[in-house]
Protein backbone atom coordinates (compact mmCIF):
# COMPACT_ATOMS: atom_id res chain seq x y z
CA UNK A 1 0.00 0.00 0.00
CA UNK A 2 2.85 2.33 0.73
CA UNK A 3 4.34 1.74 -3.19
CA UNK A 4 0.84 3.21 -4.78
CA UNK A 5 0.72 6.21 -2.24
CA UNK A 6 4.20 7.30 -2.49
CA UNK A 7 4.36 9.78 -5.05
CA UNK A 8 0.77 11.30 -3.58
CA UNK A 9 2.62 11.42 -0.16
CA UNK A 10 5.56 13.09 -1.80
CA UNK A 11 3.35 15.61 -3.46
CA UNK A 12 0.83 16.28 -0.23
CA UNK A 13 4.29 16.49 2.19
CA UNK A 14 5.72 19.77 -0.15
CA UNK A 15 2.16 21.34 -0.25
CA UNK A 16 1.63 20.89 3.68
CA UNK A 17 5.53 22.41 3.81
CA UNK A 18 4.51 25.27 1.53
CA UNK A 19 1.07 26.19 3.79
CA UNK A 20 1.89 25.69 6.92
CA UNK A 21 1.14 28.14 9.74
CA UNK A 22 3.47 30.64 10.74
CA UNK A 23 5.52 29.27 13.98
CA UNK A 24 5.57 25.85 12.62
CA UNK A 25 8.10 23.45 13.48
CA UNK A 26 9.25 20.35 11.87
CA UNK A 27 8.98 17.05 13.48
CA UNK A 28 12.55 16.72 13.48
CA UNK A 29 13.02 19.78 15.87
CA UNK A 30 10.35 18.56 18.59
CA UNK A 31 10.96 14.72 18.37
CA UNK A 32 13.43 12.08 18.06
CA UNK A 33 12.57 8.51 16.49
CA UNK A 34 12.81 5.75 19.26
CA UNK A 35 16.08 4.17 19.08
CA UNK A 36 17.51 6.19 17.12
CA UNK A 37 20.46 7.56 19.93
CA UNK A 38 23.75 8.11 20.82
CA UNK A 39 25.79 5.99 23.09
CA UNK A 40 28.82 7.02 25.41
CA UNK A 41 32.27 4.93 25.57
CA UNK A 42 34.66 5.31 28.49
CA UNK A 43 38.02 3.93 28.15
CA UNK A 44 41.35 3.92 30.56
CA UNK A 45 44.52 3.98 28.85
CA UNK A 46 48.44 5.80 29.14
CA UNK A 47 49.57 9.02 28.06
CA UNK A 48 53.39 9.11 27.02
CA UNK A 49 55.87 11.77 25.62
CA UNK A 50 55.40 14.06 28.49
CA UNK A 51 58.09 16.99 29.53
CA UNK A 52 57.85 15.56 33.01
CA UNK A 53 54.55 16.86 33.64
CA UNK A 54 53.20 13.48 33.96
CA UNK A 55 52.12 11.49 37.18
CA UNK A 56 54.19 11.50 40.14
CA UNK A 57 54.41 7.45 40.55
CA UNK A 58 55.06 7.14 44.24
CA UNK A 59 51.42 9.03 44.79
CA UNK A 60 49.61 6.74 41.59
CA UNK A 61 50.33 3.41 41.86
CA UNK A 62 47.75 2.11 38.99
CA UNK A 63 50.78 3.95 36.56
CA UNK A 64 53.19 2.30 37.65
CA UNK A 65 50.61 -1.15 37.29
CA UNK A 66 49.35 0.15 34.03
CA UNK A 67 53.09 0.49 32.46
CA UNK A 68 54.24 -2.93 33.65
CA UNK A 69 51.45 -4.79 32.19
CA UNK A 70 51.53 -2.45 28.67
CA UNK A 71 55.59 -3.56 28.84
CA UNK A 72 54.81 -7.51 29.26
CA UNK A 73 52.32 -7.55 26.54
CA UNK A 74 55.08 -6.44 24.44
CA UNK A 75 57.43 -8.78 25.76
CA UNK A 76 59.68 -6.70 27.98
CA UNK A 77 59.77 -7.79 31.64
CA UNK A 78 60.73 -5.57 34.20
CA UNK A 79 62.19 -7.34 37.32
CA UNK A 80 59.80 -7.33 40.53
CA UNK A 81 62.51 -5.53 42.96
CA UNK A 82 62.53 -2.40 40.39
CA UNK A 83 60.26 0.61 40.85
CA UNK A 84 60.21 2.30 37.79
CA UNK A 85 60.12 6.20 38.41
CA UNK A 86 58.40 7.67 35.58
CA UNK A 87 57.80 11.19 35.04
CA UNK A 88 56.84 11.48 31.08
CA UNK A 89 53.67 9.00 31.57
CA UNK A 90 49.85 9.62 33.08
CA UNK A 91 47.10 7.53 33.06
CA UNK A 92 43.90 8.88 31.94
CA UNK A 93 40.44 8.35 31.61
CA UNK A 94 38.79 8.49 27.87
CA UNK A 95 35.28 9.10 26.87
CA UNK A 96 33.36 9.52 23.36
CA UNK A 97 30.09 9.68 21.98
CA UNK A 98 29.54 6.79 19.39
CA UNK A 99 26.24 8.67 16.94
CA UNK A 100 23.98 6.41 16.25
CA UNK A 101 24.39 4.15 12.86
CA UNK A 102 27.78 4.39 13.29
CA UNK A 103 29.74 1.76 11.04
CA UNK A 104 33.07 0.08 11.65
CA UNK A 105 35.68 1.98 10.67
CA UNK A 106 34.27 5.32 10.59
CA UNK A 107 36.06 7.65 13.15
CA UNK A 108 35.02 10.08 16.05
CA UNK A 109 36.46 12.56 18.70
CA UNK A 110 38.11 11.68 21.92
CA UNK A 111 38.04 13.17 25.18
CA UNK A 112 41.26 12.64 27.42
CA UNK A 113 41.55 13.29 30.86
CA UNK A 114 44.32 12.79 33.81
CA UNK A 115 42.77 11.01 36.69
CA UNK A 116 46.77 11.09 38.82
CA UNK A 117 48.38 14.16 39.78
CA UNK A 118 49.98 14.78 36.70
CA UNK A 119 50.26 18.75 35.74
CA UNK A 120 50.03 18.76 32.07
CA UNK A 121 49.33 16.47 28.90
CA UNK A 122 50.36 19.05 26.56
CA UNK A 123 52.53 16.95 24.04
CA UNK A 124 51.68 13.42 24.93
CA UNK A 125 50.53 11.08 22.71
CA UNK A 126 47.98 8.38 23.81
CA UNK A 127 49.13 4.65 23.67
CA UNK A 128 45.79 2.23 21.74
CA UNK A 129 42.79 1.81 24.32
CA UNK A 130 39.90 0.03 23.85
CA UNK A 131 36.50 1.77 24.45
CA UNK A 132 33.50 0.46 25.93
CA UNK A 133 29.89 0.98 26.37
CA UNK A 134 27.89 0.27 28.82
CA UNK A 135 27.48 -4.02 27.91
CA UNK A 136 31.26 -3.85 28.36
CA UNK A 137 31.72 -4.56 24.84
CA UNK A 138 34.39 -2.98 23.06
CA UNK A 139 33.02 -0.26 20.50
CA UNK A 140 36.30 1.49 19.61
CA UNK A 141 39.88 2.02 19.27
CA UNK A 142 41.72 5.14 20.32
CA UNK A 143 44.86 6.35 19.75
CA UNK A 144 46.73 9.54 18.70
CA UNK A 145 48.19 13.11 19.81
CA UNK A 146 46.50 15.28 22.32
CA UNK A 147 45.56 18.70 21.56
CA UNK A 148 45.75 20.72 24.68
CA UNK A 149 44.50 23.89 25.12
CA UNK A 150 45.56 24.80 28.32
CA UNK A 151 49.42 25.70 29.59
CA UNK A 152 51.06 25.67 32.64
CA UNK A 153 54.74 26.85 33.92
CA UNK A 154 56.69 27.15 36.93
CA UNK A 155 59.40 28.87 37.97
CA UNK A 156 62.73 27.53 40.04
CA UNK A 157 61.36 29.67 43.69
CA UNK A 158 57.80 27.69 43.06
CA UNK A 159 55.87 30.25 41.69
CA UNK A 160 53.44 28.83 39.13
CA UNK A 161 50.89 30.49 36.76
CA UNK A 162 48.17 28.18 34.80
CA UNK A 163 46.38 28.87 31.93
CA UNK A 164 42.66 26.70 31.44
CA UNK A 165 42.92 23.27 32.56
CA UNK A 166 46.19 21.60 30.93
CA UNK A 167 45.18 18.44 32.08
CA UNK A 168 41.92 17.56 30.03
CA UNK A 169 42.94 17.35 25.75
CA UNK A 170 41.28 16.13 22.89
CA UNK A 171 42.10 14.01 20.12
CA UNK A 172 39.98 15.02 16.76
CA UNK A 173 39.59 11.40 14.67
CA UNK A 174 41.42 9.83 17.60
CA UNK A 175 39.07 7.02 18.00
CA UNK A 176 37.99 4.06 15.11
CA UNK A 177 35.25 2.29 15.22
CA UNK A 178 35.18 -1.22 15.59
CA UNK A 179 31.60 -2.57 16.24
CA UNK A 180 28.32 -1.02 15.46
CA UNK A 181 25.78 -1.13 17.92
CA UNK A 182 22.24 -2.92 16.69
CA UNK A 183 19.43 -0.49 16.12
CA UNK A 184 15.55 -1.17 15.56
CA UNK A 185 14.86 1.32 13.74
CA UNK A 186 14.30 -0.81 10.76
CA UNK A 187 12.23 -3.55 13.09
CA UNK A 188 8.83 -3.82 12.99
CA UNK A 189 6.38 -2.27 11.09
CA UNK A 190 5.83 1.47 13.05
CA UNK A 191 8.50 4.31 13.66
CA UNK A 192 7.68 5.63 16.92
CA UNK A 193 8.51 10.01 17.35
CA UNK A 194 9.42 10.57 21.09
CA UNK A 195 8.19 14.23 21.23
CA UNK A 196 11.05 16.55 23.79
CA UNK A 197 8.08 18.18 25.60
CA UNK A 198 5.38 15.88 26.74
CA UNK A 199 1.71 17.32 26.04
CA UNK A 200 -1.22 15.94 24.59
CA UNK A 201 -2.25 18.76 22.46
CA UNK A 202 1.09 18.74 20.75
CA UNK A 203 0.62 14.92 20.17
CA UNK A 204 -2.83 15.41 19.09
CA UNK A 205 -1.43 18.04 16.28
CA UNK A 206 1.41 15.96 15.09
CA UNK A 207 -1.15 12.77 14.74
CA UNK A 208 -3.11 15.20 12.69
CA UNK A 209 -0.13 16.47 10.63
CA UNK A 210 0.95 13.24 9.69
CA UNK A 211 -2.34 11.92 8.99
CA UNK A 212 -2.93 15.16 6.33
CA UNK A 213 0.39 14.33 4.58
CA UNK A 214 0.45 10.95 4.82
CA UNK A 215 -2.92 9.74 4.44
CA UNK A 216 -5.93 8.57 7.36
CA UNK A 217 -4.77 6.63 10.15
CA UNK A 218 -0.82 6.72 9.40
CA UNK A 219 -0.50 7.77 13.05
CA UNK A 220 -1.49 6.79 16.21
CA UNK A 221 -0.86 8.89 19.69
CA UNK A 222 0.30 6.61 22.24
CA UNK A 223 0.33 8.99 24.87
CA UNK A 224 1.55 12.58 25.56
CA UNK A 225 5.27 11.81 24.73
CA UNK A 226 4.72 9.12 21.78
CA UNK A 227 3.23 9.08 18.25
CA UNK A 228 3.36 5.86 16.20
CA UNK A 229 3.27 6.08 12.66
CA UNK A 230 2.87 3.11 10.00
CA UNK A 231 5.96 2.51 7.96
CA UNK A 232 7.08 1.04 5.35
CA UNK A 233 9.46 -2.83 5.91
CA UNK A 234 11.63 -2.16 3.13
CA UNK A 235 14.53 -0.25 4.44
CA UNK A 236 15.25 2.38 1.69
CA UNK A 237 11.47 2.78 1.62
CA UNK A 238 11.86 3.69 5.50
CA UNK A 239 14.54 5.76 5.33
CA UNK A 240 12.92 7.96 2.31
CA UNK A 241 9.73 7.78 4.46
CA UNK A 242 11.31 9.13 7.66
CA UNK A 243 13.25 12.19 5.45
CA UNK A 244 9.53 12.73 4.61
CA UNK A 245 8.51 12.72 8.04
CA UNK A 246 10.40 14.71 10.17
CA UNK A 247 10.11 17.46 7.79
CA UNK A 248 6.26 17.43 8.71
CA UNK A 249 5.75 21.06 10.14
CA UNK A 250 3.60 21.19 13.04
CA UNK A 251 2.17 23.85 15.30
CA UNK A 252 3.21 23.34 18.99
CA UNK A 253 1.01 24.09 21.56
CA UNK A 254 1.54 27.06 24.13
CA UNK A 255 4.09 26.17 27.14
CA UNK A 256 1.76 25.88 30.13
CA UNK A 257 1.57 28.67 32.30
CA UNK A 258 5.36 29.01 34.45
CA UNK A 259 7.22 30.93 36.69
CA UNK A 260 10.97 30.21 36.97
CA UNK A 261 13.36 31.23 39.70
CA UNK A 262 16.82 30.64 40.23
CA UNK A 263 17.78 31.49 43.53
CA UNK A 264 21.19 31.38 42.90
CA UNK A 265 21.69 33.61 40.19
CA UNK A 266 18.47 36.16 41.72
CA UNK A 267 17.48 35.46 37.67
CA UNK A 268 13.38 35.29 36.65
CA UNK A 269 11.50 34.09 33.35
CA UNK A 270 8.03 34.55 33.33
CA UNK A 271 5.76 32.47 30.84
CA UNK A 272 4.01 34.23 28.27
CA UNK A 273 0.62 32.63 29.51
CA UNK A 274 1.03 33.59 33.27
CA UNK A 275 -1.80 35.48 34.06
CA UNK A 276 -2.71 37.50 37.89
CA UNK A 277 -6.29 38.08 39.07
CA UNK A 278 -7.12 41.04 40.80
CA UNK A 279 -4.73 41.53 43.51
CA UNK A 280 -3.35 44.95 45.12
CA UNK A 281 0.28 45.29 46.43
CA UNK A 282 2.63 47.15 48.27
CA UNK A 283 6.01 46.06 48.69
CA UNK A 284 8.79 48.35 50.70
CA UNK A 285 11.96 47.78 52.19
CA UNK A 286 13.44 48.61 55.72
CA UNK A 287 17.44 49.40 56.34
CA UNK A 288 18.77 49.14 59.66
CA UNK A 289 22.16 50.84 59.57
CA UNK A 290 24.55 50.60 62.60
CA UNK A 291 28.00 52.41 62.85
CA UNK A 292 30.37 52.50 65.87
CA UNK A 293 31.88 55.12 66.63
CA UNK A 294 34.35 54.75 69.52
CA UNK A 295 35.19 58.04 71.42
CA UNK A 296 38.61 58.46 73.42
CA UNK A 297 37.87 59.47 77.49
CA UNK A 298 41.03 61.37 78.90
CA UNK A 299 41.41 61.69 82.58
CA UNK A 300 41.84 64.79 84.42
CA UNK A 301 45.60 66.14 84.91
CA UNK A 302 47.40 64.61 88.02
CA UNK A 303 44.98 61.92 88.45
CA UNK A 304 46.68 58.93 87.25
CA UNK A 305 44.13 57.82 85.10
CA UNK A 306 43.95 55.90 81.87
CA UNK A 307 42.96 57.08 78.78
CA UNK A 308 40.45 54.39 77.40
CA UNK A 309 38.10 54.12 74.13
CA UNK A 310 34.26 54.04 74.76
CA UNK A 311 32.48 52.24 72.13
CA UNK A 312 29.31 54.71 70.98
CA UNK A 313 26.68 52.77 68.49
CA UNK A 314 24.57 55.13 66.17
CA UNK A 315 21.29 53.38 64.73
CA UNK A 316 19.38 54.35 61.95
CA UNK A 317 15.93 52.98 60.56
CA UNK A 318 15.08 54.17 57.31
CA UNK A 319 11.92 52.72 55.45
CA UNK A 320 11.19 53.42 51.70
CA UNK A 321 7.63 54.65 51.26
CA UNK A 322 6.32 52.62 48.09
CA UNK A 323 2.34 52.99 46.70
CA UNK A 324 0.28 50.37 46.35
CA UNK A 325 -0.26 49.37 43.13
CA UNK A 326 -3.04 47.17 41.72
CA UNK A 327 -3.35 44.26 39.06
CA UNK A 328 -6.58 43.93 37.66
CA UNK A 329 -8.04 40.69 36.63
CA UNK A 330 -6.42 39.07 33.80
CA UNK A 331 -3.34 41.11 34.08
CA UNK A 332 -0.78 39.74 31.01
CA UNK A 333 3.17 39.13 31.27
CA UNK A 334 3.55 42.73 29.71
CA UNK A 335 1.89 44.53 32.34
CA UNK A 336 3.61 42.46 34.95
CA UNK A 337 6.59 43.87 34.45
CA UNK A 338 5.69 47.38 33.50
CA UNK A 339 3.84 47.87 37.07
CA UNK A 340 6.55 45.96 38.97
CA UNK A 341 9.55 48.14 36.74
CA UNK A 342 7.45 51.10 37.74
CA UNK A 343 8.21 50.93 41.51
CA UNK A 344 11.84 49.87 41.57
CA UNK A 345 11.60 46.48 42.67
CA UNK A 346 15.39 44.08 42.06
CA UNK A 347 14.97 40.81 40.96
CA UNK A 348 14.88 39.87 44.66
CA UNK A 349 11.92 42.11 45.15
CA UNK A 350 9.88 40.58 42.25
CA UNK A 351 10.60 37.32 43.37
CA UNK A 352 9.11 38.43 47.04
CA UNK A 353 6.22 40.03 45.17
CA UNK A 354 5.47 36.57 43.11
CA UNK A 355 5.74 34.48 45.84
CA UNK A 356 3.20 36.35 47.86
CA UNK A 357 0.97 36.76 45.04
CA UNK A 358 1.10 33.01 44.61
CA UNK A 359 0.13 32.34 48.60
CA UNK A 360 -3.01 34.61 47.92
CA UNK A 361 -4.11 32.78 44.87
CA UNK A 362 -3.97 35.48 42.56
CA UNK A 363 -0.98 34.12 40.38
CA UNK A 364 -2.42 31.73 37.48
CA UNK A 365 0.85 29.79 37.38
CA UNK A 366 3.07 27.21 38.34
CA UNK A 367 5.68 29.03 40.34
CA UNK A 368 8.93 26.78 39.98
CA UNK A 369 12.31 27.99 42.21
CA UNK A 370 15.57 25.72 41.09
Amino acid sequence: MFRSRTIAGCLLAVAACASAPCGAERLKDIAAIAGVRSNQLVGYGLVVGLDGTGDQTTQTPFTVQSIRNMLTQLGVTIPPNVNPQLKNVAAVMIHATLPAFAKPGQTIDITVSSIGNAKSLRGGSLILAPLKGADGVVYAMAQGNLVVGGFGATAADGSSITVNVPSVGRIPNGATVEQAVATPFADGPFVTLNLHRSDFTTASRVVQAIDDTFGPDSAQALDASSVRVVAPGDAAQRVAFTALLENVEVQPAEAAARIIVNSRTGTVVIGSNVRVTAAAVTHGSLTVTISNDPVISQPAPLSRGVTVAVPKSDIKVEEERNRMFLFNPGVALDDIVKTVNSVGAAPGDLVAILEALKEAGALQAELIII
